[in-house]
């Protein structure tokens, strides 16, 4: 690839994270280096067996700001936005350091969102990424900013969902 364009999946439906993930499946397909990162999951609390999967295909996986105080209420707001901005920086450095095609933000658009990372943290991110390198971002409530800057945006909108006839999430479906 010569251009790496930018991708959005927003909205309140289910699905985007499973989108991310069948894009990071083709391109392991096709032998593309692709790292995963994933924000405010607690993947050895709730399974989110996808991330394991990956990392069996060959994806690098890399955790930023572990967990998030809607689901954890142990967590520290404060302390989690310092965590936050720090493993944000962690990860720009890592994409600087290698060759990646693809990088996928899970949950990036929720960080900003609930105010853990700085917008122009991320806007800055996204206009100084390589320039080959494919972005994809999930998360509900992307900006008009973010949309901007996208090469594609896909709003998942939900129109029903089991929640609503409290059906709780199920293994191997909603995680």
């Amino acid at each position: 690839m010569k251009e790496g364009l930018i991708h959005i999946y927003t909205g309140d439906g289910k699905g985007k994270t499973t989108a991310a993930v069948g894009l990071a499946t083709r391109a392991l397909g096709h032998q593309f280096k692709v790292c995963y990162a994933y924000l405010h999951k607690r993947p050895e609390k709730y399974g989110y067996t996808e991330i394991k999967n990956l990392e069996k295909m060959g994806a690098e996986i890399f955790p930023v700001a572990k967990g998030h105080p809607f689901c954890d209420k142990d967590i520290d707001r404060t302390q989690h936005r310092q965590l936050t901005k720090k493993q944000f920086a962690e990860l720009e450095e890592k994409i600087k350091d290698k060759d990646f095609d693809l990088l996928i933000m899970d949950e990036a658009i929720v960080s900003v969102r609930d105010g853990f990372l700085p917008e122009e943290l991320l806007i800055d991110f996204i206009r100084n990424k390589p320039a080959a390198l494919e972005l994809v971002m999930t998360g509900r409530g992307a900006t008009e900013k973010m949309i901007e800057l996208a090469d594609y945006v896909s709003e998942v909108k939900k129109i029903k969902h089991p929640y609503d006839k409290k059906i709780i999430a199920r293994e191997g479906i909603e995680y």
